[in-house]
């Protein structure tokens, strides 16, 4: 509850990160900050064995709770350069708590295992770089490289219920950045424009076309435009129209079709209104799905079954969400990444 009345954006974790700090230290383990910028790394030596990395989220999302909690979050941060709300919508807060009572139970079951646990604190996950801003920093030369890797999410299950899938677990998400540039004018006078603002919303109808009639329709793919910016008044039309979005999809070949189909869109559009090419950006690199490694999925999946019987489930499919855990695992570690149920069953229809 505290974590969650206290939430910090990506890269601005240091409350949250000085707080999961302490509490590690607290417990007995080495404590190592400012990892990646705000990231912190945990280690716990208890005799010969593998190194096992264990690894929380720290960051929240740019948005107001609204659930009328006694604990909900009031915060409010700079953003992208202006003031917004902060909440843990996304589960992190959980997952930081989950994090805390893993170190307190393996601890207080040290005699039954031998190894080293390597807890990591990760930076901004929501803006999919704080994994690889850890890695930069030298996470596995400094620490120690692991043998392998766990993490999870909580999700819309019953609570109690653990989900597993052995390859990919989720989706590849690419960013999505387009400026259309046209020509402003005054509102009564139309036609001394080339209005950006059609052009975006031109460009957010037309889009879906390449998902509903290039796609193949048995793969998964999505363009979704969740931010439009542009003008300053009614009775103005801009000079630009810029779009925010993403575009999830879960093998490359199609990845490709959409990003080529999204680009050709754009240049159509704007090509149409006698406007200048717009600016397409769709990031640095996308965040890739996560692939549970399938010799370690299959014996975690076996003792979690043995611990937990008919509570432990198999995923039908992949989520259609992202995230970036799948740098350390591209980074040469098999990874681990489970599904937690997080719903009083009774408000499960």
């Amino acid at each position: 509850k505290d974590i969650h009345q206290h939430p910090e954006l990506g890269h601005q974790e240091t409350r949250t990160a000085a707080k999961l700090a302490g509490e590690m230290r607290a417990l007995g383990f080495d404590v190592t900050e400012g990892v990646g910028g705000t990231g912190l790394v945990a280690i716990y030596h208890n005799g010969p064995g593998p190194l096992v990395m264990i690894r929380t989220e720290l960051d929240a999302l740019p948005m107001q709770e609204k659930t009328g909690l006694p604990y909900a979050s009031q915060v409010k941060a700079q953003w992208n350069g202006r003031e917004t709300y902060v909440a843990h919508s996304c589960g992190h807060d959980s997952h930081m708590a989950i994090w805390v009572g893993t170190a307190k139970a393996m601890l207080s079951l040290k005699d039954k295992w031998s190894g080293t646990v390597m807890f990591i604190g990760q930076p901004a996950e929501e803006s999919v770089n704080g994994a690889s801003g850890m890695l930069a920093d030298g996470l596995y030369k400094r620490f120690g490289k692991p043998d392998m890797a766990f993490a999870l999410h909580v999700g819309p299950d019953p609570a109690g219920t653990i989900g597993w899938i052995s390859g990919a677990y989720d989706t590849t998400a690419d960013g999505l950045e387009i400026t259309f540039t046209g020509r402003g004018a005054h509102g009564s006078m139309p036609e001394k424009s080339i209005d950006p603002v059609v052009m975006a919303a031109r460009f957010i109808e037309d889009v879906q076309t390449v998902i509903s009639r290039e796609k193949d329709p048995m793969e998964f793919g999505v363009v979704t435009v969740g931010s439009v910016t542009s003008g300053s008044a009614g009775n103005i039309i801009p000079d630009t129209a810029t779009l925010h979005g993403t575009i999830r999809t879960l093998n490359e070949p199609t990845r490709q079709k959409i990003l080529e189909g999204v680009r050709r869109t754009a240049n159509a559009v704007a090509a149409m209104s006698g406007a200048p090419a717009p600016k397409i950006d769709f990031g640095s690199e996308p965040a890739y799905s996560v692939m549970n490694d399938p010799v370690l999925t299959e014996k975690t999946a076996a003792v979690l079954k043995q611990a937990m019987g008919d509570k432990v489930f198999h995923m039908a499919r992949p989520i259609p969400a992202s995230e970036d855990f799948s740098e350390f695992e591209r980074a040469g570690v098999p990874g681990e990444y489970l599904t937690l149920g997080g719903m009083d069953p009774k408000t499960i229809a």
